[in-house]
């Protein structure tokens, strides 16, 4: 069994369920579980943000769908990047913040196109066999895809402590 394993069992034996969701950690468990709560939060900024814009700024027509979602998508983003910089990785490997954030942002882009990968092969893969079935299996296994590249990818390009 693994260190990171051990401490979080440690922790949730004895428990002392306040490390699990507070002060600095370098436990990968520990920071991917606070980030399961960081990446629901800005799914539901996300989804809200463009709920909202539909319903009040634009029509629900293609042409200006990839607006919406574009603006609720960085909604998302910026909370997921202020909120994973102040409780999950406090300490960067970037120097500046602008150049933090960018590379927040590009990490996320992946994700994004990661995303739509999937749900294009599945939908090509399965769309004659299971119609109504792909949109879900699709959209779930992208989903977890991309999350997992999102935390991992960021975790050790952004934030992984440089040994010297």
């Amino acid at each position: 069994m693994n260190d990171a394993l051990k401490e979080v069992l440690t922790l949730c034996k004895n428990g002392q369920w306040k490390k699990l969701f507070a002060g600095e950690t370098d436990n990968t468990l520990i920071q991917f579980f606070r980030y399961c709560f960081v990446g629901g939060l800005a799914f539901l900024v996300d989804f809200a943000v463009s709920w909202l814009l539909f319903r009040f700024a634009f029509d629900e027509t293609a042409s200006l769908a990839w607006i919406a979602n574009s603006l609720s998508f960085i909604a998302g983003l910026a909370v997921n990047f202020v909120i994973s910089t102040c409780w999950i990785f406090r300490r960067s490997n970037v120097k500046s913040k602008l150049a933090e954030f960018l590379s927040f942002a590009a990490i996320g882009a992946v994700g994004l196109l990661i995303t739509a990968g999937i749900t294009q092969l599945f939908a090509l893969w399965l769309s004659a066999s299971a119609p109504h079935l792909f949109q879900i299996i699709a959209k779930l296994t992208a989903t977890a895809v991309s999350f997992l590249w999102n935390f991992f990818a960021r975790k050790q390009l952004l934030y992984s402590r440089k040994k010297n």
